[in-house]
């Protein structure tokens, strides 16, 4: 018998490759919300407007069991609007638990939020787990943090299962942000100070990340779970400039510049936490997918930077 899912977010990078899985899926029968019609989603497409305490997702909720939340405000490296946080609070927060009472009202009996590894923190020195205590250093990782903390209390007040899935940077084809900054740089051919940076990082093929969330869709033992994901290989960045070049099949050119110098200059530029997520070390341990769910990362690290250039 199909499974009548909801997904949120479902034209953004995550949310179009999960689509595109769930669309192939025969015991699946997706809705997709979206603020205006999209021709390239199959889906059964329902528009909603805006994602805050107002919006009204009662047509879309109609009939659904899953609800796969993935729209959220994300990074914005150069934010303009007067108060940041309150943004981010207004859509991740208020727009998240505004869906959740909804869908709780609704009877579906499961909600998937895609959270972020930024509410562990953004460095570490061991791999974070999911007992970690959160500490979110950036605001996009507290709106990320409180949405959690909101869900759980409508979790235990009504019962909907709710699995939440903390992902660390998502990469692949068209990815935006840092990775996409990073593919352009290699692709260019800049000479990049980064060949003998010796940090570790966690990183996720947005394939991986989708078959995840679609192994929580209805395992039982992804019941009221948190679950951080990645490819279960780390890398330094000196180690994914190379992987880049190598699978877009261009020379890279990395100088090697002691990461100390780097961290100096960058401080001195103001440009600390660009240098820290370039720098610093994060990684997650993904043992308890592995265990509790039997789950694999289906896609190797190699496989997943070829599939960003097919």
């Amino acid at each position: 018998m199909a499974v009548n899912i909801l997904l949120t977010g479902a034209t953004g990078f995550l949310g179009n490759r999960l689509a595109t899985a769930l669309q192939s899926k025969s015991d699946v029968n997706l809705t997709a919300a979206v603020r205006r019609p999209v021709e390239s989603l199959a889906a059964n497409i329902v528009e909603v407007q805006g994602l805050d305490v107002s919006t009204d997702w009662s047509a879309a909720l109609i009939n659904q069991q899953v609800v796969i939340h993935a729209a959220a405000r994300a990074h914005i490296m150069k934010d303009e609007v007067a108060d940041p946080l309150a943004e981010y609070r207004r859509v991740n927060v208020e727009g998240t638990l505004n869906l959740a009472h909804q869908a709780a009202a609704t009877g579906v009996q499961r909600f998937i939020f895609i959270s972020s590894i930024g509410v562990n923190g953004n460095i570490n020195t061991k791999p974070f787990t999911e007992d970690d205590t959160p500490n979110p250093a950036e605001l996009y990782a507290q709106s990320k943090w409180e949405a959690e903390q909101g869900l759980w209390e409508i979790q235990r007040e009504t019962g909907m299962e709710l699995v939440i899935i903390r992902p660390p940077l998502v990469y692949g084809p068209n990815a935006p942000g840092n990775f996409g900054n990073l593919m352009r740089w290699v692709e260019k051919g800049v000479p990049l100070p980064l060949g003998a940076i010796h940090n570790q990082r966690s990183f996720v093929a947005v394939d991986n990340l989708v078959d995840l969330i679609i192994t929580c869709i209805d395992h039982p033992a992804a019941a009221n779970q948190v679950f951080l994901v990645g490819d279960g290989q780390d890398l330094s960045t000196t180690e994914l400039l190379r992987g880049v070049a190598k699978a877009m099949g261009k020379p890279y050119r990395l100088i090697p510049v002691p990461a100390s110098m780097l961290k100096l200059g960058a401080t001195m530029l103001g440009k600390k936490s660009v240098a820290q997520r370039l720098l610093g070390s994060l990684q997650v341990d993904i043992s308890k997918a592995r265990n509790l769910l039997g789950w694999e990362p289906p896609v190797s690290v190699e496989e997943g930077l070829k599939r960003c250039f097919k």
